[in-house]
Protein backbone atom coordinates (compact mmCIF):
# COMPACT_ATOMS: atom_id res chain seq x y z
CA UNK A 1 0.00 0.00 0.00
CA UNK A 2 1.08 3.27 -0.94
CA UNK A 3 1.88 6.03 1.64
CA UNK A 4 0.55 9.12 0.99
CA UNK A 5 2.78 12.24 0.97
CA UNK A 6 3.03 14.28 4.28
CA UNK A 7 1.41 16.83 2.87
CA UNK A 8 -2.15 15.11 2.32
CA UNK A 9 -2.15 13.96 6.16
CA UNK A 10 -1.11 17.28 7.07
CA UNK A 11 -3.96 18.49 5.06
CA UNK A 12 -6.41 15.60 6.61
CA UNK A 13 -5.57 16.52 10.31
CA UNK A 14 -6.21 20.18 10.01
CA UNK A 15 -9.50 18.99 8.13
CA UNK A 16 -9.94 16.95 11.44
CA UNK A 17 -9.34 19.80 13.50
CA UNK A 18 -12.11 21.49 12.05
CA UNK A 19 -14.48 18.41 11.64
CA UNK A 20 -13.81 18.10 15.84
CA UNK A 21 -14.56 22.24 15.96
CA UNK A 22 -18.19 21.69 14.46
CA UNK A 23 -19.36 18.66 15.68
CA UNK A 24 -17.73 19.02 19.19
CA UNK A 25 -16.59 22.13 19.98
CA UNK A 26 -13.09 23.15 20.12
CA UNK A 27 -12.48 21.96 23.60
CA UNK A 28 -12.73 18.89 22.33
CA UNK A 29 -9.37 18.61 20.06
CA UNK A 30 -7.46 16.24 21.71
CA UNK A 31 -4.75 13.86 20.40
CA UNK A 32 -7.43 11.21 20.55
CA UNK A 33 -10.40 12.58 18.67
CA UNK A 34 -7.79 13.60 16.16
CA UNK A 35 -6.80 10.12 15.75
CA UNK A 36 -9.91 8.97 15.22
CA UNK A 37 -11.33 11.71 12.88
CA UNK A 38 -8.28 11.81 10.83
CA UNK A 39 -7.60 7.64 10.78
CA UNK A 40 -4.35 8.19 11.93
CA UNK A 41 -2.87 6.44 14.83
CA UNK A 42 -1.29 9.36 18.20
CA UNK A 43 1.93 8.55 17.23
CA UNK A 44 1.44 9.27 13.03
CA UNK A 45 -0.24 12.69 13.29
CA UNK A 46 2.57 13.97 15.80
CA UNK A 47 5.03 12.96 13.09
CA UNK A 48 3.73 15.61 11.01
CA UNK A 49 2.65 17.68 13.38
CA UNK A 50 5.01 18.50 16.59
CA UNK A 51 2.57 19.80 18.44
CA UNK A 52 -1.41 20.90 18.67
CA UNK A 53 -0.34 24.40 18.55
CA UNK A 54 1.80 24.02 15.39
CA UNK A 55 -1.30 22.47 13.26
CA UNK A 56 -3.53 25.19 14.70
CA UNK A 57 -0.78 27.94 13.19
CA UNK A 58 -1.03 25.51 9.99
CA UNK A 59 -4.40 25.93 9.56
CA UNK A 60 -4.29 29.78 10.40
CA UNK A 61 -1.54 30.19 7.81
CA UNK A 62 -3.90 28.93 5.26
CA UNK A 63 -6.71 30.87 5.49
CA UNK A 64 -3.76 33.88 5.51
CA UNK A 65 -2.73 32.33 1.98
CA UNK A 66 -5.77 30.63 0.17
CA UNK A 67 -8.74 33.22 1.56
CA UNK A 68 -6.94 36.71 1.91
CA UNK A 69 -4.71 35.57 -1.45
CA UNK A 70 -8.38 35.69 -3.33
CA UNK A 71 -9.54 38.29 -0.98
CA UNK A 72 -6.73 40.53 -2.65
CA UNK A 73 -6.81 39.61 -6.33
CA UNK A 74 -10.91 40.47 -6.19
CA UNK A 75 -9.67 43.58 -4.40
CA UNK A 76 -6.98 44.55 -7.23
CA UNK A 77 -9.37 43.95 -10.13
CA UNK A 78 -10.78 46.68 -12.90
CA UNK A 79 -13.98 45.69 -12.65
CA UNK A 80 -16.85 48.01 -11.51
CA UNK A 81 -16.70 48.53 -7.21
CA UNK A 82 -20.14 47.16 -6.56
CA UNK A 83 -19.57 43.91 -8.41
CA UNK A 84 -16.34 43.59 -6.56
CA UNK A 85 -17.76 44.05 -3.33
CA UNK A 86 -20.42 41.14 -4.07
CA UNK A 87 -17.44 39.05 -5.37
CA UNK A 88 -15.74 39.68 -2.47
CA UNK A 89 -18.64 39.25 -0.20
CA UNK A 90 -19.41 35.49 -1.85
CA UNK A 91 -15.81 34.52 -1.97
CA UNK A 92 -15.69 35.24 1.72
CA UNK A 93 -18.67 33.64 2.83
CA UNK A 94 -17.82 30.90 0.25
CA UNK A 95 -14.17 29.69 1.63
CA UNK A 96 -15.97 30.17 4.95
CA UNK A 97 -18.68 27.63 4.50
CA UNK A 98 -16.17 24.95 2.73
CA UNK A 99 -13.91 25.46 5.89
CA UNK A 100 -16.77 25.26 8.48
CA UNK A 101 -15.03 25.79 11.67
CA UNK A 102 -12.64 28.66 11.03
CA UNK A 103 -14.47 30.97 12.38
CA UNK A 104 -15.01 29.59 15.75
CA UNK A 105 -10.87 28.47 15.03
CA UNK A 106 -10.17 31.95 14.77
CA UNK A 107 -12.33 33.84 17.15
CA UNK A 108 -11.69 31.05 19.87
CA UNK A 109 -8.01 29.61 20.09
CA UNK A 110 -6.50 32.34 18.49
CA UNK A 111 -7.96 35.64 19.83
CA UNK A 112 -7.81 33.98 23.47
CA UNK A 113 -4.52 32.80 23.52
CA UNK A 114 -1.72 34.11 24.89
CA UNK A 115 0.19 32.80 21.75
CA UNK A 116 1.74 36.42 20.42
CA UNK A 117 2.78 33.95 16.58
CA UNK A 118 -1.12 33.31 16.83
CA UNK A 119 -2.10 36.90 17.48
CA UNK A 120 0.28 38.22 14.82
CA UNK A 121 -1.35 36.49 12.22
CA UNK A 122 -4.98 36.67 13.38
CA UNK A 123 -3.73 40.34 13.61
CA UNK A 124 -2.43 40.16 9.58
CA UNK A 125 -6.11 38.58 8.53
CA UNK A 126 -8.25 40.57 10.09
CA UNK A 127 -6.73 43.63 8.88
CA UNK A 128 -6.00 42.43 5.60
CA UNK A 129 -9.65 41.85 4.89
CA UNK A 130 -10.29 45.80 6.30
CA UNK A 131 -7.63 46.74 4.44
CA UNK A 132 -8.99 45.01 0.97
CA UNK A 133 -12.77 45.77 1.34
CA UNK A 134 -11.75 49.51 2.10
CA UNK A 135 -9.98 49.75 -1.20
CA UNK A 136 -13.00 48.53 -3.08
CA UNK A 137 -14.98 51.21 -1.46
CA UNK A 138 -12.54 53.94 -1.72
CA UNK A 139 -12.90 53.00 -5.48
CA UNK A 140 -17.01 53.23 -5.54
CA UNK A 141 -16.84 56.56 -3.46
CA UNK A 142 -13.99 58.30 -5.90
CA UNK A 143 -16.33 56.91 -8.89
CA UNK A 144 -19.34 58.63 -7.65
CA UNK A 145 -20.97 55.46 -7.07
CA UNK A 146 -21.19 55.66 -2.94
CA UNK A 147 -21.12 58.12 -0.57
CA UNK A 148 -18.24 60.31 0.03
CA UNK A 149 -19.01 60.92 3.77
CA UNK A 150 -19.50 57.53 4.45
CA UNK A 151 -16.22 57.00 6.66
CA UNK A 152 -14.45 54.02 5.04
CA UNK A 153 -12.73 52.78 8.78
CA UNK A 154 -16.51 52.72 10.21
CA UNK A 155 -17.57 50.40 6.86
CA UNK A 156 -13.98 48.04 6.93
CA UNK A 157 -15.31 47.78 10.24
CA UNK A 158 -18.92 46.75 9.93
CA UNK A 159 -18.02 44.76 7.08
CA UNK A 160 -16.12 42.08 9.23
CA UNK A 161 -19.53 41.50 11.13
CA UNK A 162 -20.44 39.22 7.99
CA UNK A 163 -18.15 36.37 8.64
CA UNK A 164 -19.46 36.01 11.97
CA UNK A 165 -23.23 36.49 10.70
CA UNK A 166 -22.37 34.24 8.28
CA UNK A 167 -21.19 32.06 11.15
CA UNK A 168 -24.02 32.22 12.96
CA UNK A 169 -26.30 31.07 10.11
CA UNK A 170 -24.16 28.31 9.48
CA UNK A 171 -24.67 26.84 13.53
CA UNK A 172 -28.28 27.86 13.55
CA UNK A 173 -29.49 26.20 10.13
CA UNK A 174 -26.83 23.07 10.79
CA UNK A 175 -25.11 24.05 7.55
CA UNK A 176 -28.36 24.06 5.23
CA UNK A 177 -28.32 27.24 3.84
CA UNK A 178 -28.45 29.17 0.54
CA UNK A 179 -25.20 31.17 0.76
CA UNK A 180 -25.72 32.84 -2.88
CA UNK A 181 -28.92 34.21 -1.21
CA UNK A 182 -26.89 35.16 2.05
CA UNK A 183 -24.49 36.72 -0.33
CA UNK A 184 -26.29 39.00 -1.99
CA UNK A 185 -28.67 40.07 1.28
CA UNK A 186 -25.65 41.04 2.88
CA UNK A 187 -24.91 42.80 -0.07
CA UNK A 188 -27.87 44.59 -0.10
CA UNK A 189 -27.73 45.63 3.44
CA UNK A 190 -23.92 46.66 2.73
CA UNK A 191 -24.43 48.67 -0.42
CA UNK A 192 -27.87 50.54 1.01
CA UNK A 193 -25.35 51.68 3.92
CA UNK A 194 -22.78 53.15 1.75
CA UNK A 195 -25.48 54.64 -0.36
CA UNK A 196 -27.39 56.00 2.78
CA UNK A 197 -27.01 59.62 2.20
CA UNK A 198 -26.99 59.96 -1.77
CA UNK A 199 -29.73 61.71 -3.01
CA UNK A 200 -31.13 59.95 -6.17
Amino acid sequence: MNRKPTEVRQEEIKQAVLKIIRTRGIKDISTKNLANYSGLSEGAIFRHFKTKRDIIISIIDDVAKDMIGKLRQISLEKTEPNKRLLKYICTTITYLSENNGITILLFTEASHSNDTIMMEKLNYIFNSQRELVGKIISDGIEQGIWDSDISIDDATMLYMGIPITHNINLILSKGKYEKQQFCNKMMTLFERMLMKNLTI
